[in-house]
């Protein structure tokens, strides 16, 4: 009976407090077989043992989403066990430095934000979409942010707001690359989330960000919409946003 599942894998998953380890427990908690991962075996499999722990099936896997083969060998195994993937959730990125301006950023340093951010996200999609095709119903969602957009009056594009230049412009492109893959894959659904100003380090819920849960809760719901949901969107708890 397990392996009638949904199967939902969960990309950067590793952290306790992180937003992927909550979109794993919440998907798990809606009845979804969850593949946990993390850039090291360790984190993901010590995750894992948590949401089994709550009765969650999960089990965990390194996998570095800067690194190909890494992926294909999840992905491979993914095929062979079960042929297809319900629900990909790209939630592994990096935020990079907070004193980073586009002036005077370092570019090595952004080339390497933009390995994980973007080009990861983008390396991991491809690599899944024919699992991901191989499902009734398909859901692949890019974790996004504010810091992306041109109509984030917090966080967006054109405010002051102290966010490193490289992760707003890789969440951008991340948006671009959303509605790209939609179009292509029409039969899944494909958009980008944000989940908002959200708790996930010491201190945040002090400076008035939200609980991870519902954070997590706005991912959750593009990940397990029905088959006559939107694609190729940006969102925020299941509302448009603009980019």
């Amino acid at each position: 009976m397990d392996a009638d599942l949904r199967i939902a894998l969960i990309t950067g998953a590793g952290r306790a407090t992180g937003i992927g380890f909550e979109v794993a427990r919440q998907l798990g908690r809606r009845g979804c077989r969850i593949i946990l991962t993390a850039r090291t075996a360790a984190d993901a499999q010590a995750r894992a043992a948590e949401l089994n722990a709550a009765g969650v099936v999960a089990e965990g896997h390194g996998m570095d989403i800067t690194d190909p083969d890494a992926t294909a060998k999840v992905a491979a195994l993914l095929d062979e066990r079960f042929g297809r993937l319900d629900v990909l959730v790209n939630n592994a990125a990096t935020l990079g430095s907070y004193d980073e301006t586009a002036s005077s950023a370092d570019l090595a340093e952004v080339r390497a934000n933009f390995e994980s951010t973007l080009f990861g996200a983008w390396s991991v999609a491809q690599i899944f979409l024919p699992l991901l095709r191989n499902s009734a119903h398909g859901r692949l969602v890019n974790v996004s942010s504010g810091a992306g957009s041109h109509s984030d009056a917090e966080f967006g594009l054109a405010t002051a707001a102290p966010m490193p230049a490289s992760y707003g412009v890789a969440k951008a492109a991340l948006n671009a690359l959303t509605v790209k893959l939609a179009r292509e894959n029409p039969t899944l659904r494909v958009n980008a989330v944000c989940p908002g100003f959200t708790a996930t380090f010491d201190g945040g819920a002090a400076m008035g960000a939200r609980p991870v849960a519902d954070g997590a809760a706005s991912v959750v719901w593009a990940a397990l919409m029905g088959d006559d949901g939107p694609t190729g969107g940006f969102f925020r708890d299941g509302n448009p946003l603009g980019w």
